[in-house]
């Protein structure tokens, strides 16, 4: 049986939290809670408590554009992780360097977008850490609906996005590979949707590259692959993806665009929300 621990820096939530334990374990039948809750903070989890290289995956919901100090985030997660862990996490990104003006501005800090990080810096503060490049998943354009907010913004653009940031070993060199997905996970019999590069289907050869197969064997997906290295040729199953003609997409706002996905996530009246329509 696995374990949760949720973390967040208000004390009134996590008594709310605390009060549904024993509701969730009688409804899945759990002799002891396989959850705890913590006040604490993300860029401190070692006060907390949480040991190194004890978890397999952090998930964060737009909380790290409300932390100034991004890379310690990044920093204190990476401890955390176990090797092969990830952190897959939904926040707000700017299309530049976002200046003082909007940084120190109060309503667009409690909008989310005060706090965002430039989307080129994401990759930058994650490889300096020791995490694979940035996982691109989805992506949502967020307008905001306000003039005198528009005005401060400028030519500034956000995006609500996923990423996900593995914590491999060091290994030797990597190698691209032919890999198939066996099927089989929870909810993903016939079809996994890794990021926005990668869809695996159930016995469907697919060539990736040497980081996506790294990330394949040394993470908790190993068990639901077979992977080969391009000179060892897999049997032939139904169908083959070649990784020369696929267009890498790292750009959210690419992304956001080319899934013309901008509607709102989000109700509209929903104060501090992190995607869609920004009202205020």
């Amino acid at each position: 049986m696995g374990h949760v621990t949720g973390i967040d820096m208000t004390e009134s939530q996590v008594e709310v939290a605390k009060k549904y334990i024993e509701y969730h374990m009688e409804k899945y039948g759990f002799q002891t809670p396989n959850v705890t809750f913590h006040r604490g903070y993300i860029e401190k989890l070692e006060e907390t408590g949480i040991k190194n290289e004890s978890y397999d995956i952090v998930i964060s919901n737009c909380v790290i554009n409300l932390v100034p100090d991004k890379q310690q985030v990044l920093q204190e997660v990476h401890r955390v992780l176990k090797h092969g862990g990830e952190l897959y996490f939904s926040d707000v990104y700017a299309s530049l360097e976002l200046p003082e003006e909007i940084r120190t501005h109060r309503v667009l800090w409690g909008e989310c977008l005060g706090g965002a990080l430039y989307w080129k810096d994401l990759a930058i503060l994650a490889q300096k850490i020791g995490f694979c490049h940035p996982r691109l998943v989805s992506a949502n354009l967020i307008t905001v609906q306000n003039e005198e907010l528009e005005r401060v913004i400028g030519d500034c653009r956000f995006v609500s996005a996923t990423f996900r940031l593995f914590k491999l070993p060091k290994t030797g060199p990597a190698e691209r590979c032919q890999v198939i997905y066996n099927g089989g996970i929870t909810g993903h019999e016939k079809e996994l949707i890794f990021d926005a590069n990668f869809t695996f289907k159930e016995g469907e050869i697919v060539e990736v590259d040497e980081e996506t197969a790294a990330i394949l064997k040394n993470s908790r997906f190993a068990q639901d692959f077979l992977i080969r290295p391009i000179g060892e040729k897999l049997s032939t199953c139904r169908g083959c993806s070649a990784l020369e003609s696929k267009d890498i997409i790292t750009d959210p706002f690419k992304l956001a665009e080319e899934s013309d996905c901008t509607k709102s996530r989000c109700p509209p009246d929903v104060a501090g929300s992190c995607c869609g329509t920004i009202y205020s």
